[in-house]
């Protein structure tokens, strides 16, 4: 399996992000994946997930 191309990435920060620093950003612009990273590693590894996947993580978190 090859890595996805990540370099148009559209990076947003979470807005659940501490003012501390422990940030998590997203790109939701990709087509098929979406990618999440820290942002004190910008240039570090990033998770990328199937949109499927994500979708069902966001309902699951907002069900409490």
């Amino acid at each position: 399996m090859t890595d996805p191309d990540l370099s148009r990435a559209a990076w947003h920060k979470s807005s659940y992000s501490s003012q501390s620093g422990n940030c998590v950003e997203v790109a939701l612009n990709l087509p098929g994946i979406v990618a999440v990273r820290d942002s004190k590693n910008p240039h570090g590894m990033a998770l990328v997930v199937t949109r499927e996947a994500w979708e069902t993580f966001i309902r699951l978190l907002n069900r409490g």
